[in-house]
């Protein structure tokens, strides 16, 4: 379990494919500090576990499953990506509960700056996950906690303030960059949940 809050940008030192999947090696500091093999740090919003600990950077096996369902596969040797270790319960949560669980992959359509220093950037999502995107509810984009600002048919926006532009991955991404989305477990759990008092079409 996450919060969205980014810790650290890592950088993608080498990738090896691994049959259906690949071995990434990952450059950090901050993340590392006190990491274990078997932990979990979430790379661009992806829950992985740390498999080869090293002296300024770790591994990870990505198996042919993320590689599907995320944009990992279009990493490249040299690309930044957000780096967050899972959440201990003496933490704040400075952001919302995120899985690491990819729900889908959204296109960053635009960026437009505010006059107020912020952002705005826009996102396409699939349908399956727009679903469950409201007006200033929570998403994660990339691994990152974000309100959502804004929303149509098939589009959300967010706001980005010069901090999270500076210490995230999204300070750079241009249009037409994939990004990872998980929308907030709360709206699955309670769509399962009301999902035998409603009845069925006729």
């Amino acid at each position: 379990m996450f919060t969205g809050i980014v810790e650290e940008l890592g950088t993608v030192r080498t990738i090896t494919p691994v049959a259906t999947g690949a071995n990434l090696t990952i450059a950090a500091t901050t993340v590392l500090e006190d990491t274990q093999i078997g932990e979990s740090i979430s790379v661009n919003g992806c829950c992985l576990t740390v498999v080869t600990l090293n002296d300024g950077y770790y591994a990870v096996d990505v198996v042919e499953e993320t590689l599907k369902m995320t944009c990992l596969g279009s990493l490249q040797v040299g690309d930044r990506v957000n780096l967050e270790r899972s959440v201990r319960l003496a933490d704040r949560l400075g952001g919302h509960l995120v899985q690491g669980h990819v729900d889908g992959v959204g296109t960053l359509i635009s960026r437009e700056p505010a006059l107020d220093g912020s952002l705005v950037v826009r996102f396409d999502a699939p349908a399956e996950v727009l679903r469950y995107v409201v007006y200033k509810g929570s998403i994660a984009v990339d691994g990152i906690s974000l309100t959502v600002a804004a929303i149509d048919a098939t589009s959300f926006s967010i706001a980005l303030i010069p901090h999270t532009q500076d210490v995230t991955t999204l300070g750079f991404r241009q249009p037409g960059d994939k990004v990872n989305l998980e929308v907030d477990i709360i709206a699955k759990y309670v769509e399962t949940l009301l999902a035998p008092a409603i009845p069925a079409e006729k």
